[in-house]
């Protein structure tokens, strides 16, 4: 079994739009775990409303808002699993239909996945938060004007997918395409490093950090690219006043790894 982490914060119409994502997918054997990062009561009676109609289990996990501690809840939810393969997701990401199917068919053993995401730009996100329905037919529908238009940044990658194969593996650690919107990894590998490091607080590099520990224990790091893309919506940049200290913080991991 599957199980989505989804990591949330004070965005209910985003999160509407992504959860309903996931109840359109194709493979339905995973359950669906919010790790809540302090959202008022509108976010907690969505998911209420939604929990009752939802075929797919899903489990609301909150902590009260102390800032940005998405490691602590993200480690919650960890422990709370009860699949033995985890998809890490964001509240503000719309999957495909074949979000999940994707994911399995490149988990393997002694791997850890980091996918990639589409770039939706604010036009084009307000439009589909307007929606009454996520529809992902009507989506792809205006794929191609939409890319002409600038409303996202990648265009192939939606409608071509590739298989798996050595050509997806990385040789070495690179900070480059590590999301921790779209990656996956198993269960006890996350449990065997800890999860994440609960001490990096403030938005930035926690997901380069937890990958970094993974391939440090032995994992090969995979890419999820051309294959379990995720559409992001766009908002204002995060406060990032903390992220050159977890910038930092990660360098001299690596640096002490490399000596």
């Amino acid at each position: 079994m599957i199980s989505i982490l989804l990591a949330t914060y004070n965005w209910p119409q985003a999160l509407k739009l992504c959860l309903e994502s996931l109840r359109t997918q194709t493979d339905t054997d995973f359950e669906i775990i919010i790790a809540d990062d302090g959202s008022t009561a509108e976010t907690k009676n969505l998911i209420e409303t939604i929990q009752v109609e939802s075929p797919i289990k899903i489990t609301h996990l909150w902590q009260e808002d102390q800032g940005f501690r998405k490691t602590r809840i993200l480690n919650q939810a960890i422990e709370a699993a009860c699949g033995d393969y985890l998809i890490f997701l964001d509240g503000d990401c719309i999957v495909q239909p074949d979000f999940v199917a994707e994911h399995r068919k490149l988990s393997q053993v002694g791997h850890i996945i980091t996918g990639s995401r589409v770039l939706l730009n604010d036009m084009l996100t307000k439009q589909l938060l307007s929606w009454k329905h996520w529809d992902y037919k009507r989506f792809m529908s205006s794929l191609l004007n939409f890319r002409l238009s600038g409303g996202i940044n990648k265009y192939l990658p939606l409608k071509i997918k590739l298989g798996d194969g050595s050509w997806r593996n990385y040789k070495k650690f690179v900070w480059r395409r590590i999301k921790g919107c779209n990656m996956a990894c198993w269960k006890v590998d996350a449990l065997a490093i800890g999860g994440f490091d609960e001490t990096m607080t403030g938005w930035g590099h926690e997901d380069a950090d937890f990958v970094f520990r993974l391939q440090n224990m032995g994992l090969i790091r995979k890419s999820g690219s051309w294959s379990t893309e995720v559409l992001h919506l766009y908002h204002r940049i995060n406060d990032q006043s903390n992220a050159a200290e977890n910038a930092r913080r990660v360098r001299e991991k690596i640096l002490a790894k490399a000596k």
